[in-house]
């Protein structure tokens, strides 16, 4: 529902960005994920010494050969790799270049150089929730679908999902704006168990995949509202505090604008699906399809050569950015929350 959640206000729930400011491009986001079993993990809080290495100039003059070619020279090279040959100009060009880089590294790590990996597995979310035409201002929108889509960042593929609607409680009868929006329909979350319960099922199924044991792993979204808003809301309705394991995420929409370097009006999922030359597959505005999708541009964006890392974090209520120069930190394993009362 992200045309839905654009009409969304924060400060409805007295959530604040802090002064960091939302337009912060993370630097470690031209990194690469090497291809699984190619490289060592090193610690991700690189000195600046790190970057004077040899393998860090060879890739600068690789980058300004690859920025004077065209759109059909590009293409053509990237045939020649055997690579994808889709996508604007700027995609193309990111591409090529991280190929070189990640070749670059590759060799580079089995010289015991530098390299760059981190997060074993990213967990997509896109909440569905309540909602009317025209929200009134006091609003509380419940949660009524959970889904969540597992991604290997080293195979590079969908590996898991997961999907339950949950029973709203303070508006249990949908509206039909709902109803035609989502596709979730009254039956649905009638059947359904309560966010708590729900929940309960969520942590178990990320328990049993042992992420944030065996497994490093971080929470994506299409933007800061399925975090900051909706779960933020349904904790209060439900009585439950927020849970440590979804207090940092990846906003996807500034990973991508600041990756691909676009402005903030070309990262709407179509947009961005788009942009990549890929195409929406599913029921627009259905959790599930909408996160499957969403996971469609994270694995484009690490194929292309994007570290995804966390960049926004609640705390205290308030929606805050995470500083491209903070160490790179893995969900917690995730525990049941404890009840408000």
């Amino acid at each position: 529902m992200d045309e839905h959640k654009e009409n969304i206000h924060l400060q409805d729930v007295n959530l604040k960005m802090s002064n960091t400011g939302e337009d912060e491009k993370p630097k470690s986001c031209s990194k690469i994920c090497p291809a699984p079993g190619t490289a060592p993990q090193v610690s991700p809080s690189q000195s600046n010494s790190d970057f004077s290495h040899p393998v860090y100039k060879e890739i600068s003059l690789a980058n300004g050969h690859i920025n004077r070619m065209s759109k059909e020279e590009l293409r053509f090279k990237l045939a020649e790799l055997k690579l994808d040959t889709r996508g604007v100009k700027d995609v193309m060009k990111k591409r090529l270049k991280s190929h070189y880089k990640k070749q670059k590294l590759m060799q580079s790590a089995a010289e015991g150089g530098p390299t760059d990996t981190y997060y074993d597995y990213i967990c997509v979310v896109d909440f569905e929730a309540t909602c009317e035409e025209d929200n009134p201002p006091d609003y509380l929108h419940e949660i009524i679908e959970f889904p969540m889509v597992l991604i290997s960042t080293h195979t590079l593929e969908i590996v898991d999902t997961f999907q339950e609607y949950v029973k709203p409680e303070l508006n249990p009868q949908l509206s039909d704006f709902c109803v035609k929006l989502t596709g979730i329909t009254q039956k649905m979350v009638d059947d359904a168990d309560p966010f708590p319960a729900v929940l309960h099922r969520v942590i178990a199924w990320l328990q049993e995949r042992e992420l944030g044991t065996k497994h490093k792993y971080a929470i994506l979204t299409d933007g800061a509202w399925d975090m900051s808003k909706f779960l933020n809301i349904q904790c209060r309705v439900s009585r439950i505090r927020y849970p440590q394991f979804a207090k940092k995420w990846i906003n996807i929409r500034k990973s991508y604008g600041n990756f691909y370097k676009v402005p903030r009006t070309q990262t709407k999922l179509t947009t961005m699906l788009e942009k990549l030359g890929l195409q929406y597959e599913g029921r627009p505005h259905s959790g599930l399809d909408d996160s499957r999708n969403i996971a469609k541009i994270a694995l484009r964006m690490l194929q292309d050569g994007c570290q995804l890392r966390v960049n926004e974090r609640m705390h205290a209520g308030q929606l805050l950015s995470v500083p491209s120069s903070a160490p790179m930190e893995a969900a917690p394993p995730p525990h049941n929350p404890r009840s408000r009362d």
